[in-house]
């Protein structure tokens, strides 16, 4: 069955980077467009980038696309996320995703 397994997270101080990564199986991902999206505590799931099966076609939400970037490597058969000048508000639970169907997420703290 499909598996999307995040990593990467965790407490970084604000102006901070993480990358984040989500190994997918289950499915054949050079198949398919995939995306990132959050949840931040008390609030509600919130799309931020998506890139097509080819790599090709990329977008994101206005808040994160001069910060994030999203990528993959079908190789591996992994999703990235790099994450640049992190702010607090950035602080939530961080899926990827294939449709309707996320991982178990990974958290990032941005707190000093």
């Amino acid at each position: 069955q499909v598996q999307l397994v995040e990593s990467g997270g965790g407490l970084v101080q604000p102006g901070g980077s993480l990358k984040l990564s989500c190994v997918a199986s289950g499915f054949t991902f050079s198949n398919y467009g995939m995306s990132w999206v959050r949840q931040a505590p008390g609030k509600e799931l919130e799309w931020l980038a998506d890139i097509d099966s080819t790599g090709a076609k990329i977008y994101y939400e206005d808040p994160v696309k001069d910060r994030f970037t999203i990528s993959r490597d079908d190789a591996k058969n992994t999703l990235y996320l790099q994450m640049n000048s992190l702010v607090p508000e950035d602080t939530a639970v961080y899926y990827c995703s294939r449709g309707a169907t996320r991982g178990k997420g990974t958290l990032v703290n941005v707190s000093s």
